[in-house]
């Protein structure tokens, strides 16, 4: 099976692309800096420039990788919103910026990347979404930028669902849980490992009738 992985480079990304080609696949690795991402460089493999907020930079990969046909697209960039996200301290600019990445980010790449996928056996997409971004599961709020991007790839994520279905392609959301990254911090409760395990598990076993739905890594469905 060939894999794309976008946000490659670190967290997530990068054990997603360590156990995808531990069981044998083949991975198409993007992060937006792969000069420097030198952990990604050494798992082997094709490493390609991709900045999923730029539409050139996105146009550039899908050019890269021609008409090579993808089984499965990860969209796994992202950011966090960083840290003026509260009522006192909004900060419009970087909710927008988190907007780019978060949201429209893995949209402009599935879009870009559609044709591979079609030409694929797998055809599946799995976007990486979080709890905070879901609606019935809110009871902190905070994190304006960050919920409400993730809410909407949430969104996205359905509506390809639903135009994509008749051609057989499945498109899921899945939450990873609160992982020990960067952006998670090592008081997270989710190992990378298993983390990773558990998204790996939910994408491999979603079938056409759960397109669209939004899973967890556990194995069990997340709130809307």
């Amino acid at each position: 099976m060939r894999v794309v992985v976008t946000g490659a480079n670190r967290g997530i990304g990068l054990e997603l692309v360590r156990q995808l080609r531990a069981r044998g696949d083949e991975v198409e690795a993007a992060c937006r800096h792969p000069e420097t991402a030198t952990q990604l460089r050494e798992l082997g493999g094709r490493v390609h420039r991709c900045d999923v907020a730029e539409d050139a930079s996105v146009k550039a990969f899908a050019a890269e990788l021609g008409d090579t046909p993808i089984d499965l697209m990860i969209n796994n960039a992202g950011i966090s919103g960083g840290s003026h996200q509260q009522l006192r301290d909004m900060d419009f600019e970087e909710a927008v910026r988190t907007y780019q990445v978060d949201a429209l980010g893995p949209l402009r790449v599935s879009l870009a990347l559609l044709p591979n996928l079609r030409h694929g056996a797998g055809k599946k997409l799995a976007h990486i979404t979080s709890g905070l971004g879901s609606i019935g599961d809110n009871r902190s709020g905070g994190f304006y930028g960050y919920r409400m991007a993730k809410a909407a790839l949430n969104m996205a994520s359905k509506s390809l669902a639903v135009e994509l279905r008749s051609e057989g392609i499945i498109s899921v959301v899945v939450n990873p849980g609160w992982v020990q990254t960067d952006m998670g911090g090592k008081s997270a409760a989710v190992t990378v490992a298993d983390s990773v395990r558990g998204i790996l598990h939910a994408v491999d076993n979603a079938t056409l009738d759960q397109s669209g739905e939004f899973l967890d890594w556990k194995g069990t469905q997340y709130p809307w």
